[in-house]
Order: C-alpha cells, then structure tokens, then sequence
C-alpha cells in the first residue's frame, strides 16, 4: 500500500523540483539561440575584445601599421596568452590582470582561437 507523502516531504520535493528548473533555465541562458555554450563563450569574447582590445589590437584581429601583432596568427597557446593579457609584454602591451577577470581572458581566448588563421 502506498502511503501518502507528508506536507513536508511534498514540499522538499516541490522546492527541489522548482530549484532544477531554474539551473536548466540558468545553464541555457549561458548558451547562445543554437544551445551551443562555446558559441556563447566566443560572443562574450567578441565584446569584451570589442570593448578593451579592438582600440591597440584592430577590429579585425590586426592592425596594420603598428607594432602590435596580428592576433589572427598567434600561437595555440592558452597558457601564454593568459599570461600575456594578465602581465602585459615587452613593456608595450600593458598588463590586464587586474582589469579582466580570468572568465573574461578565457573568452577572449576562446574568441581569438575561433578566429585564428589555420
């Protein structure tokens, strides 16, 4: 014979119920309209790129004429690329450690990999 749930086990069970539709909410509103969370990633790259790279770096990944390089070129190379970004280079490029947080330099990799010149 099954016995009715208590009022409290039904409400456990509606809050943890209620608490696994709002993850799924949350984990697809981190992905992009296609349900790809990397496309998501790369699109949260492209803005912060946009915003705090674009001017020294081009809108395109290069900019011709001056010495920084073209970043459609650089090496398959996460770890020197977060160190890059987070100490600067050669005195030239300065130093966004305390600017960007590791999740915005890790979408910037991941947009600056999509981009990258096979």
């Amino acid at each position: 014979m099954l016995r009715k749930p208590s009022h409290k086990t039904a409400a456990v069970l509606a809050a943890v119920a209620g608490l696994t539709v709002a993850l799924a909410a949350t984990v697809r509103a981190a992905d992009d309209a296609t349900g790809n969370p990397m496309q998501a990633q790369i699109d949260h790259g492209k803005s912060t790129y946009a915003s705090k790279c674009s001017h020294c770096h081009g809108p395109n990944l290069m900019n011709s004429g001056t010495i920084t390089p073209d970043l459609r070129a650089i090496p398959d190379d996460k770890t020197r690329f977060v160190t890059t970004v987070k100490n600067g280079k050669n005195n030239k490029m300065p130093p966004w450690g305390d600017i960007l947080n590791d999740e915005e330099i890790g979408s910037l990799w991941a947009f600056i990999s999509s981009r990258r010149k096979p």
